[in-house]
């Protein structure tokens, strides 16, 4: 990253509360009894809330999907009412026969556009694709947008934001190799002037920090982007064994340099429910609500969580 470096600033937030993000069945049978649940996007409209979230089946047969991306609707952004038939399906060409994940939303005039990872029909490789439509029953596959290049892996986990100067900032997860049979996950960007691309791809915006929580894996989080005032990153870090925790992290107006970042993670997950559980806390979206945030999030890869953030910074 380069440029006149910026002046830091001091950011800090506290968590207030953490609540359930309830899922109900649009069928008697019950849509999501016997599924996990992960990456739940949520953004508001007109005082109601929309969600998409990536469901697949526990436990996942050799044939199943890594994942189908399902809608709900709510009044108070807890509760939402799930459609009956998926908003985005795996196939039926090989680019995301094998699964479709990490939905991320970004309203662009009358349509919406749900940037997603497709997982090829070998489940070799993870790309980026985009869906649009005029709503979540309308859409429509367009293109792979950033494939791995020689020596990555698995595009995924979208993060979008436009800088000061107009231009669009795609963040997304990606697997490095950075020993011999020990992959790692990084944080990539790629620039265009239109959210339509070409996507150029640009040094990374930060990578991971030694003797750290995150010292080892890194993933995209959804960003707060506010006029004049940093750009904040809630992202994902992890040590070698993949405890996932969440933190932050923020950006000057062009995201060139970055101008302050946690010491310690903001979220931890509480101990497993199940013995079989994984030790993850994973954050996928955020609602800007001024001196609060609503942050949702997957716990231990099955279930979905909200915390309320306070900004403990009065000028943002």
């Amino acid at each position: 990253m380069s440029g006149t470096v910026p002046r830091r600033v001091s950011l800090d937030f506290a968590v207030e509360a953490i609540d359930v993000v309830k899922l109900d069945a649009a069928r008697k049978d019950g849509l999501l009894e016997g599924y996990d649940l992960m990456s739940p996007f949520v953004w508001e409209r007109e005082g109601k809330f929309d969600l998409l979230v990536r469901v697949l089946p526990n436990p996942l047969a050799p044939s199943d999907p890594t994942g189908v991306i399902y809608a709900g609707k709510s009044d108070d952004g807890l509760s939402f009412a799930m459609q009956d038939s998926p908003a985005i399906l795996p196939g039926p060409e090989d680019k995301d026969a094998g699964g479709v994940e990490d939905p991320t939303v970004v309203l662009s005039g009358q349509d919406v556009l749900v940037f997603y990872t497709g997982v090829d029909r070998a489940r070799s490789q993870g790309a980026m694709l985009v869906a649009q439509g005029p709503d979540l029953t309308q859409l429509a596959k367009k293109e792979v947008l950033l494939e791995a290049p020689e020596g990555e892996g698995n595009i995924k986990e979208a993060t979008v934001a436009q800088g000061a100067d107009g231009t669009y900032r795609l963040f997304y997860e990606y697997a490095r190799d950075i020993r011999p049979g020990v992959g790692a996950s990084r944080i990539g960007m790629a620039v265009a002037t239109t959210l339509d691309g070409p996507w150029s791809v640009v040094e990374d915006p930060f990578t991971v920090r030694e003797k750290a929580w995150d010292n080892w894996h890194l993933s995209t989080g959804p960003i707060i982007s506010r006029p004049g005032k940093p750009h904040v990153m809630f992202y994902n870090g992890a040590t070698l064994d993949a405890r996932w925790r969440i933190g932050w992290i923020a950006f000057d107006e062009n995201f060139t340099h970055v101008v302050d970042r946690c010491i310690e993670p903001l979220i931890v997950p509480p101990p497993p429910e199940l013995r079989s559980g994984i030790d993850i806390a994973f954050a996928a979206s955020c609602v800007d609500h001024g001196k609060k945030i609503h942050l949702y999030y997957s716990l231990e890869d099955r279930v979905l969580r909200r915390s309320t953030l306070v900004w403990l910074t009065p000028e943002l």
